[in-house]
């Protein structure tokens, strides 16, 4: 108990310099908090509505991939019909035993939903836009509130959210724009979700409007709601519907409630955990970089209780107890913020979801899921974190001799301690930038990412391992040109930061860390958007790319509008055409044939190492790439055996070999659209992913014009000349650099946190020096411009330090990226040098509190102070 009061007693009489060590575990618990938060609430969101819209039992069409009969409506599949089951199956599975009730329902996402004016209703944020039938199903999740259900085909209903959104009411028209032709109707009602709809945009018709608009024919359907009898389970129904369905049980998939909730669970899993991680990855760094605030603080006051230690020791207090009194005011600390991150988590939660429902996506506060695992895992990450943080502080307290703490000495060990940590910090940078020039030189990109990622941690680990040591040098170098100009303050400000290397050089590093991701990824950003634009000045020939940003294939009545739009030479159609191949080693693979005009050569301009591309487009001819034909013994003049998805087998002869130094279709294998139409029947002839277009000479700015006017009507599909296209791939990296800069801001938070807390204990175990400098006339002024010149070298250090490991990273990164095409390496350096001076004005801003605090002491208190 005498322990656990002195602790209490040291971590109250503290409570100002524990605060901010207290604030960086509060923001990167609040931050693992918030990330679980919010994706329990987003899976609470998806699960009720999967669970409450599903039937007892669904029967949908088997796919060869044993999918769920979405029938090509991804990019590259298909033409937007979905897989369907025939209107027959219903009176069939209706002789099951234990049947209520089996209704047919039409189901597809390939559609868009504009007004008047040509304005997509569609989710801006990637949620579908979903047409079909009004089914009794439908009941189960939604219910009409206005209006009446679609009597015929030129009533439809649409979703409460999107008639908020864009401001619809009944008998508003809307035009629908289906792979088999546009439906114009009036809005008759419209519905509204009894459960949170996550943003989807939902259209309903009339069962035989759905069909012919959605399926191209009447009397089929997408899947089959099976309701049970009362008193029958899921699993009895589903055997039994299975068993009347068998004379081709191949054909068709019986999923119960619970199996069709896991599947469409299964479809935004992988995208909630990828985000999750994600998140969870970046609140790791800002734990990272609390460390260093938590072990600064605790080192510097164990060095200013150095005398209270002592007389500790010297009234009989054990090593233990030094150590133990230590590691329970961590304790403390990390509950504290533990505690108040976790509460601060759900604010965070809370607050993503309104920002995700501004954007979008509706979450409701209603849906709002904080595990019981939640809060432990939060309060276990942060008392772990920060104990470990000060166990070396502590470990070091316990070390110290009650005459050496008496009079000041500190431990014996300290010189030996920092040449042992100079030779563990030098080998362990030796070793990760060995790790890195492999990884630069490595011949496959999955050898070198395991390099690349072992040099990432060894020279992180190095750098702060040795930083101490490289303060120095690095400091007075960045005095020579920072501090010099303001005379003896920018001296003091030099010495001071001198005057203790392992507390600078952890300082810097908690900064290092932050911006060492920064530089990396803005390497690695600019390098892939100067790769591209090199990659499409040098092969792309066309003057003109349509397509859909969502990946969405081009519907016909689009195709023909744009093929009839004046001033044009040619149009380039580009389809995406599943297939399994068999080489003549015997493999067989599945895989996507890119079946194209023969003037594709033309707009894309493929480096082949054997034949000429402009062959591959005759007669049963097809290319492969060089990875291919080198991996599977493939040559020029070789047969291929191709099964069409859907169609018929065909042999076709290899006529080029194509090279695959490229980043654009790299490894694509071409062949002729009208090769596919031969082997297909007509209606699994995909549609066009996307299209080509060259102007006719001199006319390249009305072709332009008349493309966006052909295509006005059509506004989910985007028309780009290559400076267009350009500049959307600036935009997209910079839209992915600033969400990853956002994230990485909660460490940058967190490293200037720790350089307040370094200045504000700096400056409280120099009371007397300060005292003594004001007495022979510094005045307050100079004593602030002192501090803030101090903070400022600190900072610079800690970026010249992350800056320049992290273009190393991401020199070493680009060298792989050149594997797969991505071969120009480019240094931003308008963005390294911004990053640089923006961080003087961080070493500005963390220096205020203490400066001024500084400025306001007491002169012969001061003095007098020990």
């Amino acid at each position: 108990m005498t322990v656990f009061r002195t602790s209490l007693r040291n971590f109250l009489a503290h409570k100002g310099r524990m605060a901010l060590s207290a604030v960086a575990v509060l923001l990167s618990v609040a931050f693992v908090s918030g990330t679980l938060v919010f994706t329990d609430t987003m899976n609470t969101t998806f699960d009720k509505l999967f669970a409450v819209s599903a039937p007892d039992v669904t029967v949908v069409p088997k796919t060869d991939d044993d999918g769920d009969g979405g029938g090509g409506n991804g990019p590259g599949g298909g033409n937007g019909r979905p897989d369907t089951v025939p209107a027959a199956v219903v009176r069939t599975v209706e002789k099951a035993p234990g049947v209520r009730s089996v209704e047919g329902a039409v189901h597809s996402e390939s559609v868009t939903v504009v007004d008047s004016d040509n304005k997509n209703l569609g989710s801006s944020n990637g949620a579908p836009t979903i047409a079909g039938n009004w089914t009794r199903n439908d009941l189960r999740s939604m219910k009409i509130t206005s209006g009446h259900e679609p009597a015929g085909p030129n009533e439809m209903m649409i979703d409460a959210d999107t008639a908020r959104k864009h401001d619809l009411k009944l008998g508003d028209e809307l035009r629908t724009i289906t792979p088999t032709g546009d439906v114009t109707a009036e809005i008759s009602g419209i519905v509204t979700f009894t459960v949170t709809n996550p943003g989807a945009t939902i259209l309903f018709f009339d069962r035989e409007t759905a069909q012919r608009a959605l399926l191209g024919a009447t009397g089929r359907f997408t899947h089959l709601n099976v309701s049970a009898e009362p008193g029958v389970g899921d699993a009895e129904l589903k055997r039994d519907v299975a068993a009347v369905l068998g004379a081709d049980p191949g054909s068709y998939k019986v999923l119960t409630q619970q199996e069709a909730t896991d599947e469409n669970r299964s479809d935004v899993g992988s995208f909630l955990d990828v985000m999750k991680y994600a998140m969870l990855g970046f609140a790791g760094i800002a734990f990272l970089v609390g460390i260093f605030l938590i072990v600064n603080t605790f080192s510097m006051l164990v060095a200013q209780r150095t005398r209270e230690i002592g007389l500790m020791r010297a009234l009989g207090s054990s090593r233990r107890q030094v150590n133990r009194s230590v590691l329970l005011e961590a304790v403390l600390l990390g509950i504290v913020g533990s505690v108040a991150g976790v509460a601060a988590g759900v604010g965070i939660a809370v607050g993503l979801m309104k920002l995700m429902s501004a954007m979008g996506m509706e979450l409701s506060v209603d849906d709002l899921t904080v595990k019981w695992t939640t809060p432990v895992l939060g309060l276990l990450l942060g008392v772990v974190v920060t104990v470990l943080a000060a166990y070396v502080p502590a470990r070091r307290a316990g070390l110290i001799s009650p005459m050496a703490a008496l009079r000041d000495a500190g431990t014996p060990a300290d010189g030996r301690a920092g040449r042992v940590r100079g030779i563990v910090g030098l080998v362990l940078t030796v070793l990760g930038g060995a790790a890195l020039l492999v990884a630069a030189r490595a011949d496959k990109a999955g050898e070198g990412s395991a390099y690349l990622g072992l040099g990432v941690v060894l020279t992180l680990l190095g750098f702060v391992v040795i930083g101490p040591l490289l303060a120095g040098g690095l400091v007075r170098a960045l005095s020579a040109v920072v501090l010099r100009m303001f005379g003896p303050v920018g001296r003091m400000a030099e010495r001071n930061a001198l005057r203790n290397p392992r507390r600078t050089g952890a300082t810097g590093a908690a900064l290092m860390i932050g911006l060492a991701l920064v530089a990396c990824l803005s390497v690695v950003g600019s390098s892939m958007l100067a790769s591209a634009t090199q990659e499409l000045d040098r092969s792309v020939g066309a003057d003109f790319i349509v397509q859909s940003d969502s990946g969405a294939t081009i519907v016909p009545q689009a195709q023909e509008a744009l093929a009839k739009s004046p001033d044009l030479d040619h149009v380039t159609q580009y389809k995406w055409v599943e297939a399994k191949l068999t080489s003549p080693d015997g493999k067989t693979e599945s895989l996507a044939l890119s079946a194209a005009d023969p003037t594709y050569p033309e707009d894309l301009r493929r480096e082949t190492v054997a034949g000429d591309l402009s062959a591959a487009y005759g007669k049963d001819a097809m290319s492969v790439g060089d990875t291919y034909a080198e991996s599977h013994g493939v040559k020029l003049g070789d047969e291929l055996t191709v099964a069409f998805k859907g169609g018929e087998t065909a042999k076709l002869k290899v006529a080029a070999i194509t090279s695959d130094d490229t980043a654009i279709d790299k490894h694509s294998m071409y062949t002729n659209i009208e090769t596919a139409r031969r082997y297909l029947p007509a209606d699994k002839v995909p549609d066009n992913l996307l299209m080509f277009a060259q102007a006719a000479d001199g006319k390249e700015k009305q072709a332009y014009a008349a493309l966006k006017d052909a295509l006005a009507p059509y506004p989910q599909y985007q028309v780009r000349n290559q400076a267009d296209y350009k500049q959307e791939l600036r935009d997209q990296v910079g839209q992915l650099l600033n969400i990853v800069y956002g994230l990485l801001a909660l460490a940058i938070i967190v490293a200037v946190l720790g350089v307040v807390n370094t200045l504000a204990l700096s400056v409280v175990e120099r009371t007397r020096e300060i005292g003594l400098l004001r007495a022979i006339g510094l005045s307050r002024r100079q004593l602030r411009r002192m501090i803030r010149l101090e903070s400022v070298v600190i900072a610079l250090f800690g970026a010249l330090l992350g800056l320049g490991l992290g273009m190393g990273w991401g020199t070493a990164a680009q060298k792989l990226l050149a594997l797969e095409g991505m071969g120009v390496l480019d240094i931003p350096w308008p963005t390294i040098l911004t990053v640089f001076i923006a961080s003087a004005f961080v070493g500005l801003f963390a220096a205020l509190v203490p400066a001024f605090r500084a400025g306001r002491m007491n002169v012969l208190n001061a003095i007098a102070s020990e």
